[in-house]
């Protein structure tokens, strides 16, 4: 779980005033790769959906002090697996978005199930129910990231700054990439997809 200094996690904490305002899901010890419903490109909010994340580039390299907490959920071997496969397909399959509608609502506590559509807390929670890792306390769609740090089954490993954590002070890193190259590099990608779909 983690709270950046992105426009829309400060509005989230503005309205919530909850410690953490993201979360994803990690399966190895070392949070390599964390898997989530989020920034795709890891800079600009679009384009969004299920996605991997890295702790050592994107929105989590620019600020020095983001507030970070690590749970640990220990699980069978084969409900591990069934997890991860999920989370891959999810990730790794063009029609999934974001459910910023779904993530508006959740906060006033009002169900919007839209199909193939995620906000960060909902990706997470339907990896561990669809899996049976865990059972919820309520639907995905109302789940929101604070609610993980009272499910019981959950242990705490961490609870800092992402600077300070273990994992992320062994990885080296990435490049900072100026917000320029990254606009270019959509232009770029939206112009090819145009000029393919002229052919």
């Amino acid at each position: 779980m983690t709270r950046s200094g992105t426009v829309l996690s400060h509005l989230v904490y503005t309205f919530t005033k909850e410690p953490y305002t993201h979360v994803s899901v990690a399966f190895d010890d070392d949070l390599g790769t964390l898997y989530s419903s989020s920034r795709k490109n890891g800079y600009t909010l679009f384009p969004a959906g299920p996605c991997r994340e890295f702790l050592n580039q994107g929105l989590f390299t620019r600020w020095g002090k983001i507030p970070c907490a690590v749970y640990e959920l220990r699980v069978e071997d084969h409900v591990y697996h069934q997890a991860r496969q999920l989370a891959e397909e999810m990730v790794s399959q063009d029609f999934y978005h974001f459910n910023i509608f779904g993530l508006l609502l959740c906060k006033m506590n009002i169900r919007l199930q839209r199909q193939r559509h995620f906000f960060c807390s909902q990706f997470v929670s339907e990896v561990l129910r669809q899996s049976q890792a865990l059972e919820l306390p309520k639907d995905s769609v109302l789940m929101r990231p604070s609610d993980f740090l009272q499910l019981s089954g959950l242990r705490c490993l961490y609870c800092g700054l992402l600077k300070d954590l273990p994992q992320r002070q062994r990885m080296q890193l990435g490049e900072p990439v100026s917000m320029t190259t990254v606009y270019f590099h959509l232009m770029m990608a939206a112009a090819r997809r145009s000029w393919q779909r002229m052919r």
